[in-house]
């Protein structure tokens, strides 16, 4: 079986074009350019909209829009044509129906979209989110500014630099000797919802000491055979998520923690595909990379909708 997205990038970062404010104003007359609003990204059916620069300027100057941060996301690798995202409000108060029309988050669009785009969403959205969370600085409290075409912030009170930061977080396809996979309900999900295992990595940790004690404290089992599989940035607000299998030998004292997870449940291919048949399993959403490796096990795509919290 194949790894899980380990495709290559479809955009060079250019980290070297961003030192230099001439030249990444040069690249932004050039850009195609994402909008981004209040955490949507302007989209029609299963295409990103993308617009000029003589689009934005029309936008701002109609007042519709403020003027917004500008993030420059990198090249084409074939065309080298230049991308970035423009992270924008509302001038005025619209209807939250107002607010999404010609919008969508990522969440909603992004297993329609290629994988190009998927790439140019994801780091658009974490940017986004981390300068809207970092408007201060956090050793002397005062305000800082976009820097380096948005892949840092600078305060101008005491010269410092800061930089995004992704919290890691491990993902955990549990299986037993009969090759069945252990799946868990959390209280915050629709009824009906199983996904693998999942926990933030604290410090001082590896990623295989993670996965050991969020399987235990999730699921009561221990786990050895550590596999991985692949990863998925993920971020909702600010994640990459580390793929694993592991194997257990004690899939009979299984049980949820009754706070994170409140239900556990084995399955066997048979029994997961009629539990999504007759109703009573929601798997995770196609775009998310518990999906994939449920699939990855079950050996095909799993049919289902998208279900969210």
């Amino acid at each position: 079986m194949s790894a899980i997205n380990q495709h290559p990038s479809r955009i060079d970062r250019a980290g070297e074009l961003r030192t230099n404010q001439k030249t990444l104003d040069q690249l932004w007359s050039q850009a195609r350019i994402l909008q981004i609003s209040e955490g949507r990204i302007a989209a029609t059916g299963k295409q990103l909209t993308f617009f000029s620069d003589e689009d934005v300027a029309r936008l701002v100057s109609s007042g519709l829009f403020a003027e917004g941060s500008r993030y420059f996301l990198g090249v084409d690798i074939e065309s080298r044509k230049p991308f970035f995202a423009w992270d924008t409000q509302w001038v005025e108060a619209k209807s939250d129906e107002e607010k999404i029309d010609g919008f969508s988050t990522v969440r909603e669009i992004g297993v329609k979209l290629s994988e190009q785009e998927l790439e140019l969403s994801l780091h658009a959205v974490a940017l986004s989110n981390w300068h809207s969370a970092h408007p201060r600085c956090p050793r002397c409290g005062g305000a800082t500014r976009v820097d380096l075409g948005g892949a840092a912030r600078f305060c101008d009170a005491d010269q410092s630099q800061h930089h995004p930061r992704t919290d890691s977080a491990v993902i955990v396809l549990v299986k037993d000797r009969s090759d069945r996979i252990l799946l868990g309900h959390q209280p915050v999900w629709p009824e009906g919802r199983f996904s693998t295992f999942a926990g933030f990595l604290e410090p001082g940790e590896t990623f295989e000491q993670c996965v050991m004690r969020e399987i235990f404290e999730e699921s009561a089992v221990t786990v050895s055979e550590l596999k991985y599989l692949g990863s998925q940035p993920w971020p909702f607000p600010a994640s990459i998520m580390i793929s694993f299998e592991a194997v257990t030998d004690n899939p009979e004292v299984a049980r949820g923690d009754g706070e994170e997870i409140t239900e556990v449940r084995w399955f066997s291919r048979e029994e997961l595909l009629a539990a999504i048949k007759d109703g009573s399993l929601l798997l995770p959403p196609s775009i998310s990379v518990a999906r994939k490796m449920i699939e990855r096990w079950l050996g095909h795509s799993a049919p289902g909708g998208e279900t969210w919290r």
